[in-house]
Parts: C-alpha cells; structure tokens; sequence
C-alpha cells in the first residue's frame, strides 16, 4: 500500500486537490483500460467536489459512477447519497444513463438491496471468481467516531470479508455499505476530511496501535494507493 497524508489550507484548497487527484486518475484509467470507475461517498464535503467536477468537459461516455454506501430510502428522498449526487453533478452532464449505477434502494429489505448491489457490480465487472473487482477511484469521507462509507464502530458490517456489499446500521437506520475488502481492493482510496471535530478519531485512526472495530477507518488499507485529504482544521495535529 502507498499511503499518502496531505494538509491543504481551507475546504476550497482540499476540493481544488481532491479534483486535480481525480482528473489524473481518470486519465490513466481511461488511457489504460478505456473507461473510469469510481465509487462516491455522501455528505456534505464531497459536495462542491461533485459541482466542480460537472464543470469540467469529460469523455462521460466512459465514466462509470457507483456509490461505496447509501441510506436505505427511495432515491428521491432528502437524504438520499444518489439525490444529492444528481443535483450537484450528474444531471448537469451529459453522462448515459447506463453509466450511473445506484445503490437498489427499493428492494423488498436492506438485505436483498445489498445482495442486488453486489450482482450488479459483479456483472459490470464481469466478475465471477474469489478475486474481488478493482474500481479505479473509493472516494470516502469520515465520522467524528471513525466511521467510514456505512461501517460504523461495533457494528456487523465489520465483520464481513466474503462480500462486496453489505447492510451497515446507524442507530437502528439500515443503510448499504461496501464492505472493507472490496473498497481495499479499489486501486486509489481517497478520504475526504474536513472539520476540528475529526482530529480525535484521526488521531486514532493514524496511531500506531488502535482498535480497528472501535475506530473502523483504520480497516481500510488498500493494495493500491491510499490518500488522506485534510483540511487545516482536522490535520491539525498531523502536519509536520
């Protein structure tokens, strides 16, 4: 794993960052496989991201979007990941319909809307066997207690490795989550982290020793490239 730790100044400095990041490894991706992959966290930090990104002019014919978690509620409900999604970006791009690949959030129960996900991805990828797929981009952002896409602290998502999708649980609210071996198996993983209110679970996440089930970030060490962005006031205590 090559793990990369970068401090920007303010919110817009991380965006700015976090989109040169993405346009490079869209470009390879594309250059080297013909098509980009990329996996989308919710929240309110990758938000200008989204709207800086529809800005750009992009091959969109060639940009797969699926989303690492989601709230288990109907894709127009307000705090739906895929909603918020479309209205900062992809309804302001011409991208087929057939690239955007949503969470299933309509399903029966939470349980078939993961297994649904993961038949999904395993078909895109054309992936049958024990080796999970590769998307080229995991972009995640983190909880004040290191809670990471929908794998929260002591909770059952954590303990699954023989998937790609799961049902993670907030409070009793259902959502579908990657699980941390898929997301290990993407080529870049980038956290997004902005806020004072982080740098007690960054702490933990970055000490040398920690619980993984109590601080969940620190599960994700992926075999490609890893990169926390920070803004000034959660890397506070990390710049050297």
């Amino acid at each position: 794993m090559n793990k990369t730790v970068e401090v920007l100044p303010d919110q817009p400095a991380l965006v700015a960052r976090a989109l040169e990041l993405i346009l490079s490894k869209l470009e390879t991706a594309i250059e080297q496989r013909g098509r980009f992959t990329i996996a989308l966290s919710g929240g309110s930090t990758p938000k200008p991201l989204y709207e800086a990104i529809a800005n750009q002019k992009l091959p969109w014919d060639k940009i797969h979007i699926f989303w690492g978690d989601e709230r288990y509620v109907p894709p127009d409900h307000p705090d739906s990941n895929e909603l918020m999604t479309r209205r900062a970006w992809l309804d302001h791009v011409d991208i087929p319909a057939g690239n955007i690949h949503p969470v299933p959030t309509l399903e029966a129960n939470p349980e078939q809307a993961a297994a649904k996900y993961e038949q999904q991805i395993k078909e895109f990828f054309n992936s049958s066997g024990v080796e999970f797929p590769s998307l080229d981009v995991v972009l995640l952002g983190m909880g004040d207690d290191a809670h990471t896409a929908s794998l929260f602290p002591h909770t059952e998502a954590l303990k699954v490795r023989d998937r790609l999708v799961t049902v993670g649980n907030k409070d009793g609210n259902p959502r579908i989550s990657f699980t941390y071996p898929f997301i290990n198996s993407a080529r870049s993983v980038i956290f997004l982290v902005a806020g004072a209110n982080k740098r007690p679970a960054l702490a933990q996440v970055f000490a040398p020793v920690a619980d993984d089930f109590t601080y969940p970030s620190r599960l994700i060490q992926p075999q490609g490239e890893l990169w926390w962005l920070l803004d000034a006031a959660a890397g506070l205590e990390l710049q050297h």
